[in-house]
């Protein structure tokens, strides 16, 4: 038990004042910990407040149009998450007479929450024993029991999840839990952590044998696709074309500028396209062309430019599921970070001759 009892004793001192931990509703708790997947606390706390003040119940949540979600969502990626949430909100109005759920077994068959999360909120807000392990909590285990398994296996999970399981107090299994991935996050940080002060360290395997620059171990490299996309921008009395992308991709449901997509990298011959030339007109008259600009997500390498034209017909409007927005409305609609930041400099840009 001195383990935890240790790294407890540094969170009563260290922890960050941080408001979903004042709070033990389970709908609070259930947001911020799906905001703040793959987020950094930093990045995520403004959109965690924007969040509870637009929809301070999960009612509200559950009744909001997906639209709106997602453009709250803008900037954080990933945004299957917010639609997942929608989802959730909905079942747990429908199928939880609108009380949302704190028992894990409850919180594991929702969409969009898995074992982390389940194991979070049931610890936090019910007080169920569960272990949280995340990246923080794998970073730390690693080092101080000096486990050399990579910790991207089936195996691995199966090995960390049980000692987890089997240090956390139950007394206090949600402060066992925000301990310890709050002192991976702050001090046995993945770069530099701060072994000479660590209150661990003497009992730390790593940091007896030298390897806290070596722990954790992982086994596989995330294989990284590229992806080569041709924004057309396209603009007429003040307005831009926009198209909604589709589902089975990045970005599901967002709106971004007219897309072809190619193979490898293309210029100035994207004009001579087929495609293109039936449905801009065979007299287009191009003004410039922006790019590329890099946009790395987690599996991809996205390589974009930006074609302006200045004269184009717009017949494709008949056949495509593509639509003029007033420069001035552009703000309603829910954007990739990629696109929204384009025109964001590219509006500014022309506003300011």
């Amino acid at each position: 038990m001195s383990f935890i009892t240790d790294v407890i004793g540094w969170y009563g001192q260290h922890k960050r004042d941080l408001p979903w931990r004042k709070t033990r509703d389970p709908y609070v708790i259930w947001l911020s910990e799906i905001i703040l997947q793959q987020t950094r606390v930093e990045q995520g706390l403004p959109y965690f407040e924007r969040f509870v003040e637009r929809f301070p119940t999960v009612r509200h949540f559950a009744e909001a149009e997906e639209d709106e979600i997602l453009k709250l969502w803008q900037g954080l990626g990933y945004y299957s998450r917010g639609r997942n949430m929608h989802t959730t909100a909905k079942v747990v109005m429908q199928e939880h007479g609108g009380v949302f759920p704190t028992s894990y077994d409850k919180l594991i068959k929702l969409k969009g929450i898995g074992e982390y999360t389940a194991a979070a909120i049931s610890s936090f807000c019910a007080d169920e024993a569960k272990a949280v392990v995340d990246g923080n909590v794998y970073r730390v285990l690693s080092r101080f029991f000096k486990i050399e398994e990579p910790i991207d296996s089936s195996k691995a999970k199966r090995t960390f999840t049980s000692l987890a399981n089997n240090l956390i107090d139950p007394a206090q299994p949600g402060t066992s839990n925000q301990a310890l991935m709050e002192f991976g996050a702050l001090h046995c940080k993945p770069v530099n952590p701060y072994c000479p002060t660590c209150p661990l360290r003497l009992g730390c395997g790593a940091y007896q044998s030298g390897m806290v620059d070596v722990l954790p171990l992982k086994s596989k490299k995330t294989k990284v696709r590229d992806r080569y996309f041709n924004y057309f921008v396209l603009l007429k009395n003040e307005s831009v074309v926009l198209s909604k992308r589709g589902p089975k991709d990045i970005w599901e449901n967002l709106y971004e500028l007219p897309l072809f997509e190619t193979e490898k990298a293309a210029g100035i011959e994207i004009l001579s396209n087929p495609e293109v030339r039936r449905l801009f007109g065979s007299q287009i008259i191009l003004s410039s062309i922006q790019g590329p600009v890099k946009h790395v997500l987690s599996h991809q390498k996205l390589y974009a430019n930006f074609i302006v034209l200045t004269d184009f017909e717009d017949d494709f409007l008949h056949e495509k599921e593509w639509i003029y927005v007033p420069l001035n409305q552009l703000t309603r609609y829910a954007m990739p970070k990629l696109i929204f930041g384009f025109l964001e400099n590219f509006i500014t840009l022309k506003t300011s001759y």
